[in-house]
Formats: structure tokens, sequence, C-alpha cells
């Protein structure tokens, strides 16, 4: 993709291949949102990656988290229970750790967002309205509901770590 292209965002650069006409919003925000994760972080330093901003959440928890809501979300969506590892997962989103890379975290996340498309590939439209459930208490939702969700849910974290990483950075300067 040449540099033009690339400043154009996902939902105006057309359909993805085989991906449902009505998921193109889900896939397009998830795609979206990889490439700002990747843009926000580029050079930002591991040392700041556990720090919080008015006591918000930390750089190093909105990438955990959006791999980790992204993973949930698909699991529910498939009608599957979450994993003794994902619940692993949840419980270290936040947690401190100053031997975890910034670019793990970017790669986790791509790898995550790679299989949400993939997924949706899969997909037939008709099936999207079918209930699920989420979490423990089996709170109602739809197939379509979840990936929608997901897809916001990681827009809205990409947001908030923007203005952290903008803050930490400009701390520094």
């Amino acid at each position: 993709m040449d540099n033009e292209q690339e400043q154009v965002e996902f939902w105006l650069a057309g359909p993805i291949s085989y991906i449902p006409d009505a998921l193109q919003p889900a896939a397009h925000a998830l795609l979206q949102s990889e490439r700002e994760l990747k843009k926000y972080t580029a050079d930002f330093p591991k040392e700041l990656l556990w720090a919080k901003v008015a006591g918000r959440a930390s750089v190093g928890f909105h990438m955990n988290h959006l791999t980790g809501v992204l993973d949930r979300m698909l699991t529910y969506a498939k009608s599957e229970s979450l994993t003794d590892e994902q619940f692993a997962f949840l419980k270290q989103e936040g947690a401190f750790n100053l031997e975890t890379e910034v670019e793990d975290l970017r790669e986790q996340f791509s790898l995550k967002v790679a299989e949400a498309l993939a997924y949706f590939k899969t997909i037939s439209e008709h099936t999207l309205t079918e209930k699920r459930t989420v979490g423990r208490k089996k709170l109602p939702s739809t197939v379509i509901g979840l990936l929608f969700h997901a897809a916001e849910h990681s827009q809205r974290h990409i947001g908030q770590l923007l203005v952290t990483t903008s803050v930490l950075q400009s701390n520094i300067s």
C-alpha cells in the first residue's frame, strides 16, 4: 500500500473481500484500530508502558485489553465458553510487567485481528442475529452484537491509548 493510500481510513477504502456486507464496518474498525495502534506506539518507550496518567489505565493495559476483549467476544460469538487460559489473560491485562515488549503487544493484537477477519469470512449473514450469551451470568446478545462490540470497544481503547501515549511522551520531551 503506497503512502497516499495508507492515509485513507479503512472505511473509505472499499469492501474487504469475502467479509459479509453487514460485517464490513466491524472489519474496517478492527483494521483501523490495528493501524492506529502501530502508529501511536511506534516509538513508545517500554519504560512508560505501565505508567498511568491521572489515575487512568496504562498503555500496557490498553494494549492487552484490546487483544483480550477481541478474543473473548470472538469466543462468545462462536457460542463457546472462555477457557482457563482466557481467564488468566483477563486477570493479567493490567498487571505491571517490566519484561513486556511494546512490539509483542502490538503483534498479539495484529494476530487477533487477523483471526477475527478470518472468522468473519466464515459467517453467513443470516446467522448474525442468532442469540449468544456473555459471561457467567449468560447476559443476552447476538453474533452481530458481539462482533460490533469488539470493534467499537477496540476503537474506544485506541482513543484512550492515543491520549495516554501523547501525554506520557510530551512529559519526556
